[in-house]
């Protein structure tokens, strides 16, 4: 049967550039009708009540004993409630949705197992600096440190891996509560904030009023760089050889990519854009070096290696792109720009700090450079785009086929991405496919890109997918995941179901962890321990009948003559989620590869292939 409508709902409008960057009043999404007199309810009513005001439009969550009295108002809410299958997909839900509408998704979870299910995804939105509020039922008051039934410390737990947490003691403080942890999730540097509320505190009467005032002393988020950091910076700019921007997600969370378009433009500089900002800067533009770091290509790892200056903008200089953090970049001046300082210097020292908001360190940096070439100081950067040039010529993206004749997936998500086109959101799961999607599909638009960048967490596609595409049920959605990753969350495919989510699933089906295989191929003389999965050599599971079982429609593709069809006719399905079960073959690897601990320098572009990068060879 088709799946029942949604409720009626009122959703909130999409982020502002204020909510996006810390400029957000004082309760961020506050709709602008006038709320009632104060009201009595019970602790309960005032968290649903506080949700609307907020303007959430969705939750996705799994009921339980210590939640169960917030569900009983939830139940005649304008908010939408999507009933997952385990709340590792709820969190994931939530982040997926935060990451396709810039506005902050939010789960719901019992005591104990039920919030322990969601620490992946926690940590997950906390590595990646994505808004999300974690709301927890909790045992009563009277029971707290008694190892009651369901009882887990879940604030102690997640106390590294969340921007701020609560545990809520009154039913008074509930408003306030709820507000600051979306103030707090959504602007400065984005993240997941949790609230847990013990069962009784739900339970209790209080009197709701709106709008609370907020108590955060302290939290103040600089949004504007200092003119003096800003006026050295575009002096530096304008007076390197081997500039290189240095992209990071930071850019994409503070609305700043036609900012970053100008000042490219303007500066004539390179830039490179990790794994997280795909889509920041369209790839198919003249100055777009591609994506740095482990597996980016040759002409972005050179490019920031032999840099003689790196303008990092929301970028961490995180370990996959640094490779051997004491021989990254040797000869670059660093200016630093992020919102958060404690990432400034962290892990490499920064020549020119700037704590501020992306958007405004750009717009502040465009008028900078301005002024530093009306007053005669262009750089000259064509040697240095010559020896960039030559290295794309030589050393571009590519894949060879595969020689038993089987299907090549770097053919699968190439053909995908061209087919479903710069419009569609890509959602990945964590291993080659993750790669193969980040390098074969071009991101020409922010916000087409999803993926667990900092954590790497197996088993984020399809329920990130299913979240995005509620936030975004106009776009299309695709999810490209592995047959491992797939094996860890597809029962959330039930939910998207019978909610009416027409995600699509490509499993990219190569019957192995394949990631883990090739450092096995690579590293392990090829000694193959647990990485094999069964689904090639047995069918099991059989992802047709699987996806089936689980309300969708199936289907399978084994050879490239069969790709573009099979992709086109699961974008002629609309009613329903598509799950494919690409076959293809296990030898596949991702290139280029610098190998982890090693230096950038020792980039392989193939397997045994090394590029030249003596500056007399180019």
């Amino acid at each position: 049967p088709a799946p029942p409508p949604p409720r009626a709902r009122a959703g909130p409008e999409p982020a502002t550039d204020a909510a996006a960057t810390g400029r957000a009043a004082a309760v961020p999404a506050a709709p602008a009708v006038r709320q009632p007199e104060p009201v009595q309810l019970s602790g309960a009513g005032s968290l649903v009540r506080s949700l609307e005001a907020l303007g959430v439009d969705v939750v996705f969550g799994i009921p339980g004993g210590a939640i169960l009295p917030a569900y009983d108002p939830l139940y005649d809410s304008t908010v939408r409630h999507i009933l997952v299958r385990h709340e590792q997909g709820a969190g994931h839900a939530a982040t997926g949705y935060a990451q396709a509408t810039g506005r902050v998704g939010v789960c719901m979870a019992t005591s104990g197992p039920g919030a322990t299910n969601l620490v992946t995804p926690i940590a997950d939105a906390y590595m990646d600096s994505v808004p999300m509020v974690a709301i927890t039922g909790q045992v009563a008051r009277p029971s707290i440190g008694t190892d009651a039934f369901q009882e887990a410390d879940i604030q102690g737990i997640t106390l590294p891996i969340t921007k701020h947490n609560f545990l809520v003691q009154t039913a008074e403080e509930i408003p306030r509560v709820l507000a600051e942890a979306f103030h707090l999730a959504s602007t400065g540097r984005p993240g997941p904030v949790l609230v847990d509320i013990p069962k009784d505190v739900l339970q209790a009467q209080t009197t709701f009023s709106w709008p609370p005032t907020l108590d955060l002393p302290g939290y103040r988020p600089t949004l504007h760089p200092h003119g003096k950091q800003i006026r050295e910076a575009a002096r530096l700019m304008t007076s390197a050889r081997r500039p290189v921007l240095y992209v990071g997600g930071g850019v994409l969370k503070a609305g700043a990519t036609e900012g970053l378009r100008r000042l490219a433009e303007l500066t004539g500089i390179p830039v490179v854009t990790t794994l997280m900002a795909l889509g920041a800067f369209p790839d198919s533009h003249r100055q777009h070096l591609g994506m740095p770091g482990m597996h980016g290509t040759v002409a972005a790892v050179y490019g920031l290696q032999k840099a003689d200056l790196i303008v990092a903008l929301g970028a961490r200089f995180d370990d996959r792109v640094t490779g051997k953090l004491d021989s990254f970049a040797p000869d670059a001046t660093v200016v630093h720009a992020d919102i958060d300082p404690a990432e400034i210097g962290k892990n490499r020292h920064a020549d020119v700090p700037i704590v501020g908001d992306a958007k405004h360190v750009i717009e502040e940096l465009i008028a900078a450079v301005t002024t530093e070439r009306a007053a005669g100081r262009p750089a000259d950067l064509g040697d240095w785009w010559t020896q960039l040039d030559d290295l794309r010529e030589r050393y571009p993206l590519g894949y060879e086929e595969p020689a038993d004749g089987t299907l090549s997936p770097q053919y699968v998500i190439e053909r995908l991405g061209k087919i479903a086109g710069p419009d569609a959101v890509y959602v990945a799961g964590v291993g080659q496919h993750q790669m193969w999607a980040s390098q074969f599909i071009s991101y020409e638009k922010p916000g087409t890109w999803l993926n667990s960048g900092g954590l790497g967490t197996m088993g984020y596609a399809v329920p990130a997918a299913m979240g995005a595409k509620v936030g975004r049920p106009d776009t299309v959605v695709w999810a490209i995941d592995g047959d491992g990753c797939f094996q860890m969350t597809n029962q959330e495919l039930a939910t998207c179901a019978l909610e009416g989510i027409p995600v699509k699933i490509a499993v990219i089906n190569n019957g192995n962890l394949g990631m883990v295989r090739q450092w096995q191929t690579l590293f392990y003389n090829e000694r193959y321990s647990n990485t094999e999965l069964g689904t090639h050599k047995h069918r099991i599971p059989d992802f047709v009948k699987l996806g089936e079982a689980l309300g969708c429609v199936g289907l399978r593709c084994e050879n490239a003559a069969d790709v573009d069809k099979t992709i086109e006719a699961a974008m002629a399905i609309n009613d329903a989620p598509v799950v494919i079960d690409f076959v293809v073959g296990k030898d596949a690897m991702v290139w280029p590869m610098v190998a982890a601990g090693t230096s950038n320098d020792e980039i392989m572009f193939a397997r045994g292939v090394r590029p030249a990068f003596d500056e007399d060879d180019i």
